[in-house]
């Protein structure tokens, strides 16, 4: 039997019932307000119940079965525009006027129109030089917010017993913060140099890249003797395509085309929280 999974913030019954009867569904459940599961879906009509779904803003996710979380055993994510609502070197350069420079980079970065990923990330950074190593805590206490239903995620993955890890092309003050704040059992990101409390322009050690945190996720796996069916693993940009492909719960969230192209769900509506209503409550 075939599920599928629709969520929105503002879920309409008149909509569930319009794509339960386009996809041929066998009975509906109600999963609170914002969330339905129809069970016995047509999956014949995936490419048009998308469409359909895109165009009411609900989120969607065809599922061949229902399992525990407790059967997965990693909750990887991204940090920036993922985890959190900012992209944090964007903020940064934004305390002293560089924000348009280094977010042209970033965006195009993102969309995968800058192939090496750590050059792009040299350039934004020597952007950098100068900027007081205080303004990374002004972007942290200021401005960086969890994005909605992180934080329920990741205290709802602890409690089945999953390991989390923030891999992140940003930094490790911000990586470090939020592993403390949540409880996160692994961080990784790159090193800002300081000298006499500024930032040098550059970046300390190998650059978590693509390939990087790819590499922190199949160690985790291999520690854990992981399948990739029991790895969830969420990003928004090109650079997460590498570690997205090791998971087989692989989510865009507000992602770009080229991510939304290549992972198995999409969260364009929902919190992060949508991702545990794939599961048994």
């Amino acid at each position: 039997m075939s599920h599928l999974i629709l969520q929105s913030p503002a879920l309409r019954a008149e909509n569930v019932e319009q794509i339960a009867a386009l996809a041929n569904a066998q009975g509906v459940h109600s999963l609170g307000n914002t969330a339905a599961h129809l069970l016995g879906v047509d999956q014949n009509e995936r490419a048009e119940i998308g469409r359909l779904c895109d165009t009411l803003g609900i989120d969607h996710a065809f599922l061949d079965n229902i399992r525990s979380l407790s059967d997965c055993k990693i909750l990887a994510m991204d940090m920036d525009s993922t985890l959190i609502n900012i992209e944090c070197i964007d903020e940064i350069a934004d305390m002293v006027g560089r924000k348009a420079q280094v977010a042209a980079i970033t965006e195009a970065a993102m969309r995968g129109e800058i192939a090496d990923f750590a050059e792009s990330l040299r350039r934004r950074v020597a952007l950098l030089e100068g900027v007081p190593a205080s303004e990374l805590e002004r972007v942290y206490t200021e401005r960086l917010r969890l994005n909605a239903g992180g934080e329920r995620l990741i205290e709802t993955a602890h409690a089945a017993g999953l390991k989390t890890l923030l891999v992140s092309g940003g930094f490790t003050l911000f990586t470090q913060r939020l592993k403390e704040r949540l409880n996160l059992h692994e961080t990784h990101a790159n090193v800002l140099e300081v000298e006499n409390g500024m930032l040098t322009g550059k970046v300390l050690g190998p650059i978590v890249d693509g390939q990087a945190k790819a590499d922190h996720v199949a160690a985790l796996a291999q520690r854990l003797d992981a399948t990739a069916d029991q790895i969830i693993a969420l990003g928004d940009g090109a650079n997460d395509l590498k570690m997205l492909a090791l998971a087989g719960y692989s989510v865009a969230y507000r992602a770009k085309p080229v991510v939304r192209e290549q992972t198995r769900f999409a969260l364009n509506f929902s919190g992060l929280d949508a991702v545990l209503n794939w599961f048994k409550a």
